[in-house]
């Protein structure tokens, strides 16, 4: 489901609130009602989705670092331990202000209904409608941190006064060591950009659309050179961009140089985009992304650089939503790819949507059979967040970008109304069957392979390697079972591997090595692509 833990970190990333408290009077007011105001953060009129949070004082100053609240976020792992209010905005000028009803739109209930007391609040006009994906980015308004005493009897009064910068991705944070700074800047010049636009991609649109991504080419490489490398398309999980693979780019270079992992050209491919994750599927409602890369984008790279271009030298790897991206692409291409290695996808098999079996009669994602909430977040056992305050979370920040909604543009029919048909309805949790039959007809990959199984064999059988750890964070190993039990039914040449204790967030660590796991898996392509080389690893990934 989400992200590769740097995907993870961004689906982590909900910040919203309410800012600065004034002056009350007698009676309570019957809903919770703040005033926000555009203040220094703009001289221009802005328009985007208003959220407010609210946290327990108590509890924020003592998770804050140095007990300094400068930021109150919505968090799903401690799904409602914040408070979120939201909604749109248009117009709003300079000095100018809009009320917000803390109870109209709000998770996990209307601020009127909290416990009397203090509380931070902070405000984000997310100018992009982007903060179900990005959080807080670059141009987005916000408010000051604020103690506020709830219920108030006169309506708060926060303003926006600062803009959210421009991050450069090249530029490591403070706490990154020498070592890692040094290797950044000797990777950075063995790595160029991809920015293609999209013949597919812009029909379908009716304006430019541009495929992102970066090249990575090990070292040696020689533009002019015979030698020509096993290439590996990796893209990211949810929460995701083209920002985001620097520190991984860093590592495998580091690893190729050390002689760790084996002389190959990574291509790091761009998925996100405003409804989330596309996972270049073709889709009826984010367009031809897989026709896209395969047709377009692919042939392009192997005709600029020194790319193996054979199936046997062309590789997938993906975490999470990036792992159920390349296990598609593997299996929707079978020709194209010589395997994928696949690492904790979202869900495989729509009998086990990390958890609700959707072809279930009368299944609902929030409960099952016995009226009990269906888990969707956990850690060691513990039970963080439910599919129900998933959904509703995610419905109050808003429309777009958010991870269940990302799985509709992908995989739902178009309604009436032009937007993709919800698989469940976010108020009760029932599964809209005629939907689904559609999601399986489509995207079920375990109903795709077993359908088209005899067609497929002959260019799929023995490439697909899945690996996930048995305490996967969203359950995604139970979907994983499944597949497997469906490739062993079909006699299927598969390799799975269910690691033991291992997370969504850990799965690629051995000890103090973060990338142990992506070795081993280099080293298993590369054995693919060159079977009869005799380079070895230097260090061992056991």
């Amino acid at each position: 489901m989400h992200l590769f833990r740097r995907s993870i970190v961004m689906l982590l990333c909900w910040s919203l609130a309410a800012g600065s408290a004034y002056a009350r009077t007698d009676a309570p007011l019957a809903h919770s009602v703040f005033q926000v105001g555009l203040g220094a953060a703009s001289t221009q009129p802005v328009s985007g989705r208003l959220l407010l949070f609210a946290i327990d004082a108590k509890t924020a100053k003592a998770v804050a670092k140095n007990g300094k609240v400068e930021e109150v976020d919505a968090n799903p792992f401690q799904a409602v331990q914040t408070s979120i209010a939201a909604r749109e905005v248009h117009h709003l000028e300079p000095g100018k202000g809009v009320a917000l009803d803390a109870d109209d739109m709000a998770f996990p209930a209307g601020f009127s209904q909290l416990p009397p007391g203090d509380y931070m609040v902070q405000a984000v006009l997310d100018v992009g409608h982007s903060y179900n994906y990005t959080g807080r980015s670059a141009g987005d308004l916000v408010s000051e941190v604020v103690t506020v005493h709830l219920p108030a009897t006169t309506p708060p009064t926060l303003a926006l006064t600062h803009v959210v910068p421009a991050r450069d991705p090249w530029v490591l944070p403070a706490s990154a060591s020498e070592p890692e700074r040094k290797a950044v800047l000797e990777m950075r010049k063995h790595a160029e950009v991809i920015d293609s636009v999209s013949p597919a991609l812009s029909t379908f649109w009716g304006r430019p659309i541009h495929m992102h991504g970066r090249v990575l080419l090990p070292p040696g490489y020689d533009a002019k050179a015979a030698a020509r490398y096993p290439t590996v398309y990796f893209t990211h999980g949810f929460g995701g961009s083209n920002d985001h693979f620097i520190g991984r780019m860093a590592n495998i270079y580091s690893a190729m140089a050390k002689g760790e992992m084996p002389p190959m050209i990574w291509v790091f491919l761009d998925q996100s985009s405003a409804t989330g994750t596309h996972e270049f599927a073709d889709s009826v409602n984010n367009g031809p992304w897989g026709l896209a890369l395969t047709e377009e984008l692919i042939p392009a790279l192997e005709a600029k650089y020194r790319m193996d271009g054979q199936t046997g030298g062309r590789f997938l790897n993906g975490h999470s939503s990036g792992g159920w991206a390349t296990l598609w692409l593997q299996t929707r291409y079978p020709k194209l790819f010589g395997g994928t290695w696949s690492t904790s996808p979202d869900p495989s098999d729509f009998h086990d949507f990390t958890g609700p079996d959707l072809y279930a009669a009368q299944a609902n994602v929030y409960r099952k059979g016995d009226g009990s909430a269906y888990p969707l977040v956990r850690d060691k056992g513990k039970v963080l967040a439910t599919f129900e305050q998933f959904a509703k979370l995610e419905r109050v920040i808003g429309a777009y970008g958010g991870q269940l909604s990302s799985f509709d543009w992908v995989f739902s029919p178009r309604g009436m109304d032009g937007r993709p048909q919800p698989m469940f309805n976010r108020d009760t949790g029932a599964v809209d069957a005629d939907v689904v039959a559609y999601w399986r007809d489509h995207y079920d990959i375990a109903h795709r392979l077993q359908t088209h199984w005899p067609e497929l064999k002959p260019d799929l059988d023995g490439k697909i390697h899945l690996i996930i750890g048995t305490a996967d964070t969203f359950y995604l190993d139970g979907a994983a079972h499944k597949l497997q039990a469906v490739l062993d039914g079909l006699h299927a040449k598969s390799d799975f591997r269910f690691v033991p204790g291992k997370t969504h967030m850990d799965l690629y660590e051995k000890g103090d090595d973060r990338i142990a796991l992506l070795k081993q898996i280099a080293w298993e392509m590369y054995a693919v692509a060159r079977p009869d080389a005799k380079l070895r690893p230097a260090v061992v990934a056991e």
